[in-house]
């Protein structure tokens, strides 16, 4: 007796219910209407369409991302890094004030007690702000860690110097030069490495707010082209010059493409100036001014050790570190600055009288400040005679301290000015990204659906 044979038709016989071919069959009917020009067409829509929208995406995307670069610049890693540096000069200030109240005797002045407690107090709070935007830097986390560590220890030091101080016992220099090892072994080089960091997430910031952004600019110029053969395509089969929508798609995206160049080359141009006349002068100023109080504590300390501590040679530790200090700031005794010294880079970066003026005017007060320490020690080193030599170094009328004052507040003022510009030019830059990004994204989506639109007219006239 037959079998009855499956509905499909006899076993191994070409079978139509199978998935395969079904499949295939569609993909093969997309490709037959393809080669027609309504297919043809459907496909070129299609692929403008998602060209103009990959454009727009893709410039948002690169936009946003500078802008909140350029952000970061202005709002986060700029102010850290002056936040860096007032720690690190607060510190040193800390340190030169310490010893300054030292040589005035048992019963230091009043209001050299007010400026060390108000540095203390400073670098205290500036590194519990540092410490709750250092999330990001294994570097900056580490020496924060090392300076609330030390901090105390330092500060223990100065207080053991003035209580023996206060009681005419020669123990108390020993505890101050020992605080003043910490400060220089330790906590400054940790307040540098801090500075050092976040100045290094400030050029980061920089380059990434100014980096072109290539694939957006690549894309745009996909675009553009493909819109161009579209409509010399439809121009050469209709004879038509022009479609309206692929009109309007193309004029959108050369809105689009031309406001990203524009846009990008005002706020590349913004940052770089406050880069170079503003962050840049403002880290020279830093410099110069951590090294004139560096310079001081050496001075100071050198009255306090009276050649107590030598160097490698032999010579007077602290002596030897004011005259390197001063060497950085302006070279030698005599002459003009060398280019390469911190106050002439300061001098040189100033763009305008405003910048120029006060490092100039603290350029003249270091001669003055030299000269008068050079007569302080003829005094104590050939005459024997401290007490003058002293009131030389701290005394209220024509002392190094009175040129060492005049020093950092013509200093503080050029940080000032240098601050407020390197804000303006800083707030121009990333004020040309603003409404880029949403404005691309807008009208490339509008562009696609000009595309759409003027593809479809040229369909109807299928039907």
């Amino acid at each position: 007796m037959s079998q009855p044979q499956p509905a499909g038709g006899p076993r191994g016989a070409p079978g139509r219910s199978t998935s395969g071919p079904a499949w295939r069959e569609g993909l093969d009917r997309v490709r037959a209407a393809a080669v027609t020009e309504p297919g043809r067409l459907r496909v070129i829509g299609a692929v403008l369409a998602v060209v103009l929208v990959a454009f727009g995406a893709v410039t948002a995307w690169q936009v946003a991302s500078r802008s909140a670069a350029a952000d970061s610049v202005v709002r986060t890693s700029q102010p850290l890094s002056a936040d860096a540096a007032d720690i690190y000069r607060s510190l040193a200030d800390a340190d030169t004030t310490a010893a300054s109240g030292f040589l005035a005797g048992g019963q230091e002045p009043h209001a050299v007690r007010q400026r060390y407690e108000k540095d203390i107090a400073l670098a205290s709070r500036l590194l519990v702000k540092a410490a709750a935007n250092a999330e990001g830097s294994a570097t900056a986390r580490a020496r924060i860690a090392t300076l609330n560590e030390g901090l105390p220890r330092y500060t223990g030091l100065v207080e053991a110097a003035r209580a023996n101080n206060r009681q005419g016992l020669p123990l108390g220099g020993a505890y101050l030069r020992y605080a003043g090892d910490r400060m220089r072994g330790e906590l400054l080089p940790a307040a540098r490495g801090l500075y050092e960091a976040e100045t290094g997430r400030l050029g980061s910031d920089y380059d990434d707010a100014k980096s072109w952004p290539w694939a957006a600019l690549a894309l745009g110029a996909v675009a553009l082209g493909a819109l161009a053969w579209a409509q010399r395509r439809n121009y050469l089969r209709t004879n038509r010059v022009f479609n309206h929508g692929l009109l309007a798609a193309t004029a959108a995206a050369v809105v689009v493409l031309l406001w990203l160049v524009v846009g990008h080359a005002v706020a590349r141009s913004g940052l770089e100036t406050s880069c170079a006349h503003g962050a840049k002068s403002l880290q020279a100023l830093n410099e110069a001014r951590i090294g004139s109080l560096q310079a001081r504590g050496d001075e100071n300390l050198a009255m306090v050790a009276r050649g107590a501590v030598l160097g490698k040679n032999g010579d007077d530790a602290y002596e030897t570190g004011y005259r390197d200090g001063m060497g950085r700031l302006v070279g030698g005794s005599q002459g003009p600055a060398r280019p390469d010294t911190l106050l002439e880079r300061a001098r040189a970066l100033a763009d305008d009288a405003e910048g120029r003026d006060p490092v100039e005017a603290a350029v003249k007060n270091v001669r003055e400040w030299q000269q008068r320490h050079g007569q302080a020690r003829a005094l104590a080193d050939d005459r024997g005679d401290y007490d003058d030599a002293l009131r030389k170094v701290i005394g209220d009328k024509d002392s190094t301290g009175a040129s060492f004052d005049r020093v950092d507040t013509e200093l503080q003022r050029a940080i000032a000015h240098e601050q407020a510009e390197f804000r303006q030019e800083a707030d121009d830059g990333r004020g040309a990204f603003s409404g880029l990004a949403a404005g691309a994204a807008v009208l490339t989506v509008l562009g696609a659906a000009g595309a759409v639109v003027g593809v479809g007219r040229r369909l109807s006239e299928y039907r």
